[in-house]
């Protein structure tokens, strides 16, 4: 299955907030949907989950408009929504009902993630019991109950312990594994490199980038060297050797232009006691910054 968005329009008033936005999606895939606050990935978003409609442009899936009556959508939001003074079984039932399951199925399912993420003690207690960390996983509940086929996950490690990170992580895995569409939007870069196949990222209301993480990164200039060191100030006492430190300790080394690469590795491997040496692949966090510029516009 392919989710496709594109070239989505859409203003509110005189104000465009998003500008031709085009991207895709693959089941048994992650994709992530990257932007500073305001580059129009909340409203990309919700007109994918038809909460709005685009002034123009289309949502497809395998290049039909997407059926929503058909099609399962499972939303964690940034802002979590669930009722503080609500039992957990009791409001995880109705929200499930809401999005078409029958009472019964709804509490199987639900009493079985419960039981996954390790909450089935929490089952009829208030939501405002629980700590932060515990209502993330329940809201995350709201998103899987009805099996859906898209998984939209904004923020999902927000307030969660490195356990409860872990926990999250193997259930992401699974989704993907079962061949469900996982959309990722997230500020914690290191999450997204860890899951996505392919990103965009959106500039006011543009997209900046766009295609799979590892032919970005290997479409970057070749043109600096990652050196691992025991004696790193030698190497950088070398007139002929334009490195600076990396907050590792390890030496990135700028070459003249990437026909360099062969004969400064030789230079370096002869010459120093070197441990490793590797060519610089940036990390998307270098590629965000360099993408997502100044977009300060409202999403």
């Amino acid at each position: 299955m392919i989710l496709e968005l594109r070239n989505i329009n859409k203003s509110f008033g005189d104000k465009q907030v998003l500008r031709g936005v085009s991207f895709c999606a693959e089941s048994g895939k992650a994709f992530g949907l990257l932007g500073r606050n305001g580059a129009g990935k909340t409203t990309s978003i919700r007109i994918l989950m038809d909460v709005f409609p685009a002034d123009s442009g289309e949502v497809l899936i395998d290049g039909k408009p997407v059926d929503y009556g058909k099609i399962g959508i499972g939303y964690l939001p940034e802002e979590r929504g669930l009722y503080p003074k609500k039992t957990i079984i009791d409001q995880l039932t109705y929200l499930a009902q809401l999005k078409g399951m029958s009472s019964r199925a709804a509490v199987r399912s639900i009493d079985g993630w419960l039981e996954r993420l390790e909450m089935t003690e929490y089952r009829n207690k208030r939501l405002d019991t629980l700590s932060k960390g515990n209502q993330q996983k329940i809201q995350l509940i709201t998103a899987l109950a009805h099996d859906p086929d898209i998984i939209i996950l904004d923020e999902p490690f927000s307030g969660l312990d490195p356990v409860n990170a872990m926990l999250l992580k193997d259930v992401v895995r699974e989704q993907i594994a079962r061949g469900k569409i996982v959309l990722f939007s997230s500020h914690q870069m290191s999450y997204i490199e860890e899951f996505c196949d392919s990103i965009a990222i959106l500039n006011a209301g543009k997209v900046a980038l766009c295609g799979d993480l590892h032919d970005i990164k290997r479409n970057y200039p070749r043109d600096k060297l990652v050196v691992r060191s025991d004696s790193p100030e030698a190497i950088e006492r070398d007139p002929g050797i334009t490195c600076t430190r990396m907050s590792d300790g390890s030496l990135l080394v700028r070459l003249p232009s990437p026909e360099h690469k062969k004969s400064v590795m030789t230079q370096l491997a002869e010459n120093y006691d070197v441990d490793e040496i590797k060519v610089y692949e940036p990390s998307l966090n270098d590629i965000f910054i360099e993408y997502a510029g100044d977009g300060t516009k409202e999403d």
